[in-house]
């Protein structure tokens, strides 16, 4: 999707609390959820100046470069940091509320390789596993298809410019907001919280996870960078939004098996399905949707209608 530069990092009013919750697991897993490698140490400060500044700019009653743009005043944490004496990416986990990865060309091979990150949000693996991992074999374990694809993204990456980010979302059904877990780091650990009692499960428990992804390339570094943030969203608030509940069922329906289980699991996909049929027919029965209505990809995807004023009545602008 189209980069929109206002966007880049966005505060939520759970800004301090997500922060805590990143310290805690960063004291607890440390080496699973952040490191640096060789050579990327300018590729880490680049991205430490460009989102102080971007914070700076977009926030300007929360954040402010002080002393020379020497020190850091975050308003909502309270807290000041010189930037001279902190590690980058330290400084960046301490402030902003989004997971980061840097990917750098290895000139031997001319491959992407993973060479700076910090991740609290990776679920059945952890960012520690892949340290230094060429950008092939990533997710060559978990994610479907991913090797029909390895050549092309390289080559993508090696091609694209610094004025050209470009916005992504994956997504999946969740029946909890799953951020840091792992097999390596929970025992008996599943995916699923109702794993050993399934049939507890209701649609209430269910979550729309959103990956919202940026990815771009520093001017200077030459460094490929990642950022992206979790957000969860009850399935039932789907249930008045036109045409999506019989969209999202048509594509757990028939979608390709290998991907729709990698997007949720079966009892999680039962549940979902059935409700989101209940919400397909309650709309055309309510006229919200025509009854003729070819089920497909919306003309204003990835948005519905009316989306915008459900948005800004949420922000409290209409």
């Amino acid at each position: 999707m189209k980069y929109e530069p206002d966007w880049w990092v966005e505060l939520e009013q759970n800004y301090q609390k997500t922060m805590a919750a990143r310290q805690g697991l960063l004291k607890e897993h440390a080496s699973r959820i952040f490191f640096q490698g060789a050579g990327a140490d300018l590729a880490a400060r680049e991205l430490m100046e460009m989102l102080l500044q971007f914070l700076c700019q977009r926030y300007p009653q929360h954040f402010a470069l002080l002393e020379d743009c020497t020190v850091f005043r975050n308003e909502l944490l309270c807290t000041t940091t010189n930037v001279r004496t902190i590690p980058p990416l330290q400084v960046i986990f301490d402030n902003v509320p989004e997971d980061y990865a840097i990917m750098l060309r290895n000139e031997d091979d001319g491959f992407y390789y993973l060479r700076a990150a910090m991740v609290c949000s990776s679920v059945g693996w952890h960012v520690g596993q892949h340290r230094d991992s060429p950008l092939s074999s990533i997710h060559a374990h978990s994610v479907p298809d991913v090797d029909k694809m390895a050549m092309s993204m390289d080559r993508w990456f090696s091609k694209m410019a610094t004025d050209t980010p470009v916005n992504r979302c994956s997504w999946g059904i969740e029946d909890w907001e799953a951020m840091f877990s792992s097999p390596e780091v929970h025992e008996s650990w599943e995916r699923s919280a109702f794993g050993q009692n399934p049939g507890d499960l209701t649609v209430a428990d269910l979550k729309l996870r959103c990956d919202a992804q940026t990815l771009r390339r520093l001017p200077l570094s030459g460094a490929v960078v990642f950022n992206f943030k979790a957000i969860f969203t009850p399935l039932e608030e789907l249930r008045d939004e036109p045409f999506i509940p019989a969209l999202l069922h048509k594509v757990l329906l028939e979608g390709k098996q290998n991907l729709i289980t990698y997007k949720c699991v079966d009892n999680v996909r039962r549940v979902a399905m059935e409700a989101l049929e209940k919400w397909a027919a309650e709309q055309v029965e309510q006229g919200v949707v025509p009854k003729d209505w070819e089920v497909g990809t919306l003309e204003e995807s990835p948005f519905f209608l009316g989306w915008e004023e459900r948005w800004r009545r949420r922000q409290g602008l209409a």
